[in-house]
């Protein structure tokens, strides 16, 4: 019988793992301002704008850079510090729909992002 309950216990906390896993996947409506990174102007030099993540990205290759449009991250949920540095996020205007894709670049106070103004 003791064995059936430690079954039942374990099972009820696998699902609330797997809920509180699920919950963290979710996106989340976040505050966003702007910075003037202007990576076009600097040959987007990582180190030339001071981001946090050029001590782990500036080598990349130039197109790596180019790609998306640079942001700094400081999100309620997701990784910080150089965990952060490189991923790719999907942000979206909630006032026009507008959606892009921006790379992690940098760290922020405000409790959401900083996106270069050519991505707003």
């Amino acid at each position: 019988m003791e064995r059936v309950n430690n079954y039942k216990w374990c099972m009820a906390l696998l699902i609330i793992c797997m809920m509180v896993a699920m919950a963290a996947a979710q996106s989340a409506t976040v505050r966003s301002t702007y910075h003037l990174y202007n990576p076009q102007n600097i040959n987007w030099d990582l180190r030339a704008a001071s981001a946090f993540c050029a001590t782990w990205d500036a080598d990349q290759p130039l197109a790596w850079r180019q790609k998306y449009g640079w942001t700094a991250f400081c999100g309620p949920a997701g990784p910080r510090g150089q965990d952060s540095c490189g991923r790719c996020l999907r942000v979206a205007n909630t006032g026009t729909g507008t959606q892009t894709t921006v790379r992690i670049v940098d760290q922020c106070s405000n409790g959401g992002l900083d996106l270069d103004v050519k991505r707003l």
